[in-house]
């Protein structure tokens, strides 16, 4: 290559790594639980990307739902002078203190899908409207059982306010239904694998249930396996969240007949856009209590659901 041309190339390298695209605005943390579950996923992902989008770089981790990691991924946030941390939290209470800490540190917090025990501690906390989103999915679950029939529910972790908060959604139009027995609810740790155990041991004593509903996809499949596993193709499984592995089974007519979907892809990215708005602006771009209502996915419109985002 000749001298100008070199000199030419070298101008243009230079140019592009000074352009917004290549801008580096410091460290965004994004603290999931474990990307083993799909949604978590798509929340680390969603956030990943927008992050990068606006010329952040990203250390994303999951704590697995073990108080003490999230801890510790939060102290390396602050050590590393994180711009902020957007954080799908361990525990509503256990939460609060480390998050106090960052605060203190000058790492502003915004928290998706899971909230806190206490306000004033995180910029923003934007959660699916779960108790809206439950009472979608047990007029669905009523409706496919025709109001009658002995029925199982299962448990989220009992630690996460969204298991209580759904299950009280479930349980406040459930309970109208006279013709309708719960024989088993039991908590299965949002686990596909716990979830199976518990339907094979439920299954063992209460082999006559019309249906099983859940307080979360991954649960939803575990009972799905089991009852395949069973030979009972009959019982009608309805889940929560909206992930793909759920709509596929909802569209080639598996025990899942119905979810309930929470834009999780959507607010990860809304909890970027905010902390990037909080960091220029050095305000709140919203209240700090976000709700974002949910949406019934069934066979009428699972073939328009991906990664947690239904296309119009």
């Amino acid at each position: 290559m000749r001298p100008t041309l070199c000199k030419t190339a070298l101008l243009a390298s230079l140019i592009a790594l000074s352009s917004p695209l290549y801008a580096d605005s410091g460290l965004i943390a994004i603290i999931t639980p474990s990307h083993d579950n799909p949604f978590f996923k798509a929340e680390a992902d969603g956030a990943a990307a927008k992050a990068k989008e606006l010329g952040y770089t990203t250390l994303v981790a999951s704590h697995d739902d073990d108080v003490n990691k999230q801890n510790q991924l939060i102290e390396t946030a602050i050590a590393r002078q994180a711009k902020a941390i957007i954080l799908d939290n361990a525990g509503a209470d256990a939460t609060v203190g480390p998050l106090e800490k960052a605060k203190a540190a000058g790492v502003p917090a915004f928290l998706i899908d899971r909230e806190i025990n206490k306000t004033g501690v995180a910029v923003a906390q934007i959660v699916s409207n779960n108790y809206q989103g439950a009472q979608l999915g047990a007029e669905k679950f009523a409706k496919l059982l025709n109001g009658k029939g002995k029925y199982v529910e299962l448990l989220g972790r009992q630690s996460d306010t969204n298991a209580h908060v759904r299950s009280q959604g479930y349980h406040d139009v459930l309970d109208d239904y006279s013709d309708m027995q719960m024989v088993a609810q039991q908590t299965a740790n949002w686990s596909q694998t716990e979830a199976f155990n518990r339907m094979e041991a439920i299954l063992q004593t209460n082999p006559d249930i019309a249906g099983v509903i859940s307080g979360n996809d991954t649960m939803a499949l575990g009972a799905e396996a089991a009852l395949k596993a069973a030979g009972k193709t009959n019982v009608i499984v309805v889940g929560f969240d909206g992930s793909d592995y759920v709509r596929d089974s909802i569209i080639n007519k598996g025990n899942i007949k119905a979810t309930v979907l929470q834009p999780g892809w959507q607010q990860a990215q809304m909890a970027v856009e905010q902390a990037d708005y909080y960091l220029k602006n050095g305000k709140a771009q919203k209240e700090e209590k976000q709700l974002m209502d949910c949406v019934l996915i069934d066979d009428s419109n699972a073939s328009k659901l991906k990664v947690f985002n239904l296309s119009k």
